[in-house]
């Protein structure tokens, strides 16, 4: 580890004297719980790929700006130009594993709301200017339908059926807003310390509706044994199940980023739950 140890030594304050590799997320980034010299352990997410070094160095920026109880504690911070080096507190005591019953999804929904209210940090973008093509997703699959049939869970039929009121849905959704949104709420970014949701991974932070981030998370909890997204957020809210379940519709079928290997199986899964969501608020309209 030693392309690690120099950074992390002036990150941390302490050279690091154990690493321990630490599985999870979707990106190839390195992640370490380490060990140092002082006595201190802490956590260490770096990159050298320069998409990632970008994404590391926006979590630097909303860490640096946060300090709440649902974002671990930023501990250090090192940027060569090539590799960036991001320092946290060590969440390895924390609840990792749980199934999801009431108690651990109201702790998910409590901290969403307070993320909406927090302190936006420094450039932090709105929805529209950090992702421009959002609502253009749906006219992806329109243009070449190919990947998403290929997925086989809608067919050719379907499309012809719903694309057209899809499409106009998810390009009138009423996503602008003043709220922070963490934009990634999914189990993989997600612990619990002392009965509280802590989240991780803050790349995507942005300024919307805060209503995204409930969305967002809701059909990756029902694909995990949770509730169906309808269960906990009735009525209508076509538009933005819409948009969202375009993000997904739009690149599921794809070949995976060679950053994120993995990341086509979770799409897919959390897509499949979308589409039937999305099937319930079009029949409101037929």
């Amino acid at each position: 580890m030693q392309d690690l140890d120099g950074g992390i030594a002036r990150a941390a304050g302490s050279r690091p004297v154990e690493y321990i590799r630490r599985p999870g997320g979707y990106t190839t980034a390195d992640r370490f719980s380490v060990g140092l010299a002082d006595g201190r352990r802490v956590f260490v997410k770096s990159a050298v790929e320069p998409l990632l070094v970008e994404w590391l160095r926006r979590e630097y920026e909303v860490y640096s700006a946060l300090d709440a109880a649902f974002i671990p504690r930023l501990e250090g911070w090192d940027d060569d130009g090539e590799r960036s080096i991001l320092v946290l507190e060590d969440l390895s005591g924390a609840e990792w594993s749980w199934s999801w019953d009431t108690t651990h999804i109201d702790a998910v929904i409590a901290t969403v709301g307070e993320v909406a209210l927090a302190q936006l940090p420094p450039n932090t973008p709105a929805i529209r200017e950090a992702h421009p093509g959002l609502f253009a997703q749906w006219g992806e699959v329109e243009r070449d339908p190919r990947p998403f049939l290929s997925l086989g869970i809608r067919d050719q039929g379907w499309l012809e059926r719903n694309l057209p009121t899809i499409i106009a849905a998810a390009r009138s959704a009423p996503v602008d807003g003043d709220a922070l949104c963490h934009f990634d709420v999914r189990s993989d970014n997600i612990c619990f310390r002392n009965g509280v949701c802590v989240l991780v991974d803050w790349n995507w932070a942005l300024r919307a509706n805060a209503l995204l981030d409930m969305v967002g998370w809701l059909p990756s909890l029902a694909g995990e044994g949770g509730p169906m997204p309808w269960e906990l957020l009735p009525g209508e809210n076509l538009g933005i199940v819409a948009l969202l379940s375009g993000v997904w519709a739009a690149v599921a079928g794809l070949p995976p980023p060679s950053t994120a290997p993995q990341v086509r199986d979770v799409q897919r899964k959390q897509l499949a739950v979308t589409l039937d969501w999305l099937d319930r608020q079009l029949s409101k309209w037929f």
